[in-house]
């Protein structure tokens, strides 16, 4: 006989048909966000302006301290204006030198705030030594003579400060004025415990940095090897800028964001200990500056290595791929 027609029926379920895991989602790397639409990073956009000024900086930096750094290292003076000892041009070199590997490293920042740590205080360090060497004038090498040297150095170290000063300024108000999205959250905050350190660490250079600069002739006596008033003023704007960048670390609370500083602080510390350490006659260990300059350099290297050993470990435990549920 026919059979009469039946509705259809939906097909039996299968017994693994809710055994299947679902679809498992990798996390993000530390400072990764899509805190824009489109899935980009979050927060104010870097502007070419200032990676390509990181980048000529960063040239200088490597050209011209490194030539400060090997020259003051062997005891000779050399530099924009004569100064007692070879020690402050060999610092004042190390210093350029050290941080260059950092601002190498702005171009592959994705946004303003994986880079101002850095920046910012390249800008202090470019406009404050255009400074120096302008209120300074009548002392370098350009105003009162000498072997043709020397000479064209301060000519060349005043044209070229001066160029990158303008365009430091042009660059940083043109950041600013870029339309900023919604920032990124933080992915790797620091340590509670490194953060009085790193207070402590940021005041000394800020304070010890801004009395160099304001009153040169008063905070020379702290320095702990024979100065003049230029080359006090230089090596405040150096440890002024020092103390901004540490402080800007600590106020940002994020290794991710801090990277490319991360890459500049211990190459500075670094490099002022090899030519503190080669010039050693020339300082007062003994005295109350000379074991807090120790301090001081000892805890830009601390810092360094520390925060990038720790934001390599959460690198590792982002990239870890999560454990199978029990």
């Amino acid at each position: 006989m026919p059979t009469p027609n039946t509705p259809d029926r939906p097909a039996p379920d299968r017994p693994d048909q809710h055994l299947q895991a679902p679809a498992v989602t990798p996390a993000p790397p530390p400072g990764a966000s899509d805190g824009g639409p489109g899935g980009g990073p979050g927060g104010r956009p870097l502007t070419a302006g200032v990676a390509m000024l990181a980048t000529a900086v960063g040239v200088v930096g490597m050209l011209v301290g490194g030539l400060l750094a090997v020259v003051g290292v062997t005891g000779h003076v050399f530099g924009a204006w004569p100064s007692p000892v070879s020690l402050t041009p060999g610092l004042l070199g190390a210093a350029m030198l050290g941080t260059s590997p950092g601002l190498f490293a702005v171009g592959r920042a994705r946004s303003w705030q994986e880079a101002r740590t850095l920046v910012l205080p390249t800008v202090i360090v470019v406009v404050g030594l255009f400074a120096v060497s302008v209120a300074n004038v009548h002392r370098l090498y350009i105003a009162r003579g000498g072997s043709v040297v020397p000479v064209l150095f301060s000519l060349g170290w005043l044209f070229v400060l001066g160029v990158l000063c303008l365009s430091a300024v042009i660059c940083l108000a043109a950041q600013y004025l870029t339309a900023a999205g919604p920032s990124a959250p933080r992915s790797a905050p620091l340590p509670a415990w490194s953060r009085p350190a790193l207070a402590v660490l940021g005041s000394s250079w800020l304070g010890i940095g801004a009395g160099l600069v304001v009153r040169p002739g008063f905070w020379a006596d702290f320095v702990p090897w024979p100065t003049d008033r230029a080359d006090a003023q230089a090596l405040g704007v150096w440890a002024l800028a020092l103390g901004v960048g540490v402080l800007g670390s600590l106020a940002e609370d994020d290794l991710a964001r801090t990277r490319v500083a991360l890459l500049a602080l211990p190459g500075t510390g670094l490099a002022l200990a090899v030519v503190l350490a080669c010039r050693a006659g020339d300082v007062d260990w003994t005295s109350g500056p000379g074991l807090s300059l120790v301090c001081m350099v000892a805890g830009l290297l601390v810092a360094g290595a520390s925060g990038r050993l720790l934001l390599g470990r959460d690198r590792l435990t982002a990239a870890r791929p999560p454990g199978p549920e029990a």
